[in-house]
């Protein structure tokens, strides 16, 4: 498909003698990637036993080219979030968002959950992190990758910047902005509507709806905490341009030129704005004719000033002694199923059992809540049926019971496909797992394993 004439015209004004090697990119084929999950395994260990082979990405820790006719999306590796696949240039926010255990970070605009799954893997199960996304649809996806990664600290919200913004003033250590955008940086992705939906006048509308949710994000970062904003497109309205009139409205912020910045990354380009602030500069372009990537743009700002002490945060306890004597006893029946459970408190809602890792868990009450830490199962009459997101969020040797296959035994395309397959283990339930990758639940009876693989997530034919 021919790019759009306009946007052709603005960047051949842009890029000048660059602009053929530009172009070129443009209709070269895409760059393909992954990214490790840490919290599953370690990425060096990772490529030593991956399926296919497996380039490292200069600018992410853990990440990897994959090979075209690689397919890592249909391997049962992908299924138990030993990996999240995403575009190598995107992986670049993740880095420079440096996400470290213990912080509160926001993902404001998180669908599909890249960055929220990056900053998790960083966060080794502590801290807060809430992932955001406006629109219901692809919020359910966001949590989707949540529960797939087996992360137990995040919450996932379906709401409005401004409804957050009420709820969580100057509370976050870091918030990742990938805003919406033109799109631009994505026009050579297969099956992605950017370059059909493009019209000259988008990039302005974007710019503007960018800068509400850049307000919005000042408002919930703590003194001394750090912003980082990120779009896929190229266009200077909603880079550059946009910074520049962010540091106009808020002076509290500087820009950052991060120590861990990797040398892959271009400098941004101030002299594009039409208001363009010098201090831009620090921020990052990702061009598609200078790196095995799609086109990208990345910036950190640090809020000056010092924050406050704030008082430490608890849990609730229960109202009353036979509230906290059912949450003991829930407990037991969680116990028969794993070894142990990460650190947090139980709690119950109808019939559902959470785990939550953090005090400010409990403070969701009003928001549109999708996930928050981690689901644990049912309880019905003193016995306990465990959830998906259980299986996903324990390495193997926590569970009690385990259906310990190889990756292409035949009986792992049955156990996707939701079939029944001989086993010939002890009774009740199981952590069925691929090369020591949990995939989900069944339940063994009579030399017969049960599956109890979520429906929405079966694999259809081979």
């Amino acid at each position: 498909m021919a790019l759009p004439i306009a946007f052709e015209q603005r960047m051949q004004r842009l890029l000048g003698e660059e602009y053929p090697a530009f172009a070129q990119a443009l209709a070269a084929p895409q760059a393909r990637g992954l990214r490790v999950n840490p919290l599953k395994i370690q990425p060096d260990a990772f490529a030593q036993r991956a399926p296919f082979a497996l380039e490292p990405v200069p600018w992410a820790a853990e990440g990897f080219f994959y090979p075209e006719d690689a397919r890592p999306g249909r391997h049962p590796y992908y299924d138990a979030g030993a990996y999240y696949i995403q575009e190598p240039s995107a992986m670049a926010v993740g880095t420079l968002a440096d996400a470290q255990p213990g912080e509160r970070i926001l993902d404001l605009c998180a669908a599909p959950g890249g960055k929220t799954t990056h900053a998790a893997g960083r966060m080794g199960g502590t801290g807060l992190l809430v992932a955001n996304e406006i629109n219901a649809a692809r919020a359910a996806t966001l949590a989707q990758s949540v529960e797939r990664m087996g992360i137990v600290n995040a919450v996932v919200l379906n709401e409005t910047p401004e409804r957050l913004a009420q709820r969580f003033p100057a509370f976050f250590d870091k918030i990742i902005v990938d805003a919406p955008c033109s799109g631009e940086g994505m026009f050579r992705k297969e099956g992605n509507p950017a370059q059909e939906e493009w019209t000259p006048a988008l990039p302005a509308f974007c710019a503007a709806r960018q800068a509400d949710i850049l307000d919005r994000a000042a408002e919930m970062l703590r003194p001394g905490g750090r912003l980082i904003y990120s779009t896929c497109t190229f266009a200077p309205e909603e880079d550059e341009g946009a910074l520049s009139r962010f540091l106009e409205r808020h002076p509290e912020f500087e820009m950052v030129s991060p120590a861990h910045a990797p040398a892959a990354l271009s400098p941004a380009r101030p002299d594009w704005a039409d208001n363009g602030n010098p201090a831009v500069a620090a921020a990052f372009r990702l061009w598609p004719h200078r790196l095995r990537g799609e086109g990208h743009f990345a910036a950190v700002l640090r809020k000056t000033g010092v924050p406050e002490d704030e008082p430490q945060q608890t849990f609730l306890s229960p109202r009353t002694k036979r509230e906290q004597e059912a949450l003991d006893a829930a407990r037991q029946l969680v116990l028969e199923q794993v070894s142990a459970l990460p650190d947090g408190v139980l709690r119950q809602r109808k019939d559902r059992l959470y785990l939550l890792t953090d005090p400010v868990m409990e403070q969701m009450n009003g928001l549109r809540v999708r996930a928050c830490g981690l689901e644990l199962g049912a309880l019905r009459k003193n016995r306990f049926e465990p959830a998906h997101a259980l299986s996903h969020a324990l390495p193997a040797d926590a569970f009690r019971r385990v259906c310990a296959l190889t990756a292409d035994d035949p009986r792992i395309a049955q156990y996707l496909r939701g079939e029944t397959f001989p086993w010939d283990g002890e009774k009740g339930w199981t952590a069925v797992a691929a090369d020591g990758f949990v995939l989900g639940w069944g339940k063994c009876a009579g030399g017969v394993m049960k599956n109890h693989y979520p429906k929405g997530l079966r694999r259809m034919g081979g």
